[in-house]
């Protein structure tokens, strides 16, 4: 078998051979062999089966794994001659030729591998970062946001009219074209203005009603309400107003404090302050780090680093952009592409600058994440998936099961280690 090995930089390698019918057929010899002491053919003792009947019995399998096994002893001598560790490899060695002639095969395979990077000095492309204050406005502003959400409802009895933020509790019923329709009636319904409850107009025009008042309002079902009887339709809604209520006002005092820190018999105002400065910095710090620092932050890695990408992976970061693509256009459009290849490639080659970028990204947080000890296991996985799969109301198992199957989880998993990665390279940089 005759080997030339080509390693084109540190991403990419080809292996050549020309797998000769002398080897192939050695092979058929060694894997006949075994099968003679382990199969099972009828007619014939185990162990004591002729290599006449085995390479009757299995025929053409034999010279498949003949073949098999000349190209692992090919890719293994190739790898060993290029200095290449398996544990390197990105994916699977992609055959790109394989003709058979009366010699034997003619045989290309090319290799991807994790990429060489020389990080140097990454952490000095960290910035500085201050980390973000709370003013005692703000500390003041969240626990009254806090408190009123707590807060009871109240009648309100003085003969006024209804502002942005009451809540009114009003007698409706809807029509369409004069006609009333199901689910467009209620009585003593409470609606707090401003919600964004209700269609849109409606809250608005119940803003200066008073106790009593009865009006009917005008206002048209939004083009994408889920009702296809009633959407983009014009509906009068005869409304009356039978109450104000508003939230109890709540001081702010240590009592307030014991009950929104319960369980802590010795909690006071103060304490509630420090509790919610802590809250709101944190809040402050996760908007600085996920909507400016990190994706500034890798941005800045992707400049500074020169790196050879896998050929291959990029290629198929392509066909990903492409099919997403194919997606969103109308059956019309694919239609005319299916019957134009050049301006398929043409769309495809669009996608070059992003999908080299997307791949270069994610090998720079690989070298990263191995420079800080950092990875994400497989349990970590899960567990994420689970919990933001309740927050959401779904069955967690159903979503994880999901993205198993669609090979999401990979890349869920390197998002989840780039976002460790970044965090902790930011949060040494904190002043």
């Amino acid at each position: 078998m005759q080997i030339t090995t080509n390693k084109i930089n540190s991403a990419n390698a080809k292996i050549n051979a020309a797998i000769t019918r002398t080897t192939i057929d050695a092979n058929v010899e060694k894997i006949a062999n075994q099968l003679s002491k382990e199969a099972k053919i009828a007619g014939f003792r185990k162990g004591k089966v002729p290599l006449s009947a085995v390479k009757k019995q299995y025929g053409e399998r034999l010279i498949q794994d003949a073949e098999a096994k000349a190209l692992r002893d090919l890719l293994d001598a190739g790898l060993a001659e290029m200095g290449i560790s398996n544990d390197s490899l990105i994916g699977e060695p992609n055959i790109t030729k394989f003709e058979k002639n009366d010699n034997g095969i003619d045989v290309e395979v090319t290799i991807a591998t994790r990429p060489a990077i020389d990080l140097g000095d990454y952490a000095a492309l960290v910035p500085e970062t201050a980390k973000p204050t709370v003013d005692d406005v703000a500390i003041i502003v969240r626990i009254e946001e806090l408190a009123s959400a707590q807060a009871p409802l109240v009648n309100v009895d003085e003969d006024r009219a209804l502002v942005a933020g009451d809540s009114a509790l009003l007698d409706f019923e809807g029509f369409v074209d004069g006609e009333p329709f199901e689910g467009g009636k209620a009585e003593n319904f409470a609606l707090r203005l401003g919600s964004g409850q209700f269609i849109p107009g409606f809250e608005d025009q119940v803003i200066g009603m008073k106790k009593g008042d009865e009006k009917t309002i005008d206002v048209t079902f939004p083009e994408n309400y889920g009702g296809v009887k009633l959407a983009g339709k014009p509906a009068q809604f005869k409304v009356k107003i039978n109450g104000i209520q508003v939230k109890e006002t709540v001081e702010l005092n240590n009592e307030l404090a014991k009950k929104m820190l319960a369980g802590d018999e010795n909690a006071t105002l103060d304490l509630l302050k420090e509790k919610v400065k802590e809250q709101l910095e944190s809040e402050a710090m996760s908007t600085l780090y996920n909507e400016e620092l990190k994706p500034t932050l890798m941005e800045t890695f992707v400049g500074a680093f020169t790196i050879d990408l896998p050929d291959f992976i990029v290629e198929q970061e392509m066909d990903m952009a492409l099919n997403k693509k194919a997606r969103e256009m109308s059956e019309e459009e694919i239609t005319a592409l299916r019957e134009d290849a050049a301006k398929v490639q043409e769309i495809r080659e669009t996608f070059r600058d992003d999908a080299q970028r997307a791949v270069k990204a994610t090998f720079i947080v690989d070298a990263l994440a191995r420079a800080e000890n950092i990875s994400v296991n497989e349990q970590e996985l899960m567990q994420t998936i689970y919990f933001e799969a309740m927050q959401m109301g779904q069955d967690p198992a159903a979503v994880y099961k999901n993205y198993q199957e669609s090979g999401y989880l990979p890349a869920i998993q390197m998002a989840m280690i780039e976002d460790r990665v970044l965090s902790k390279l930011l949060n040494d940089k904190i002043k």
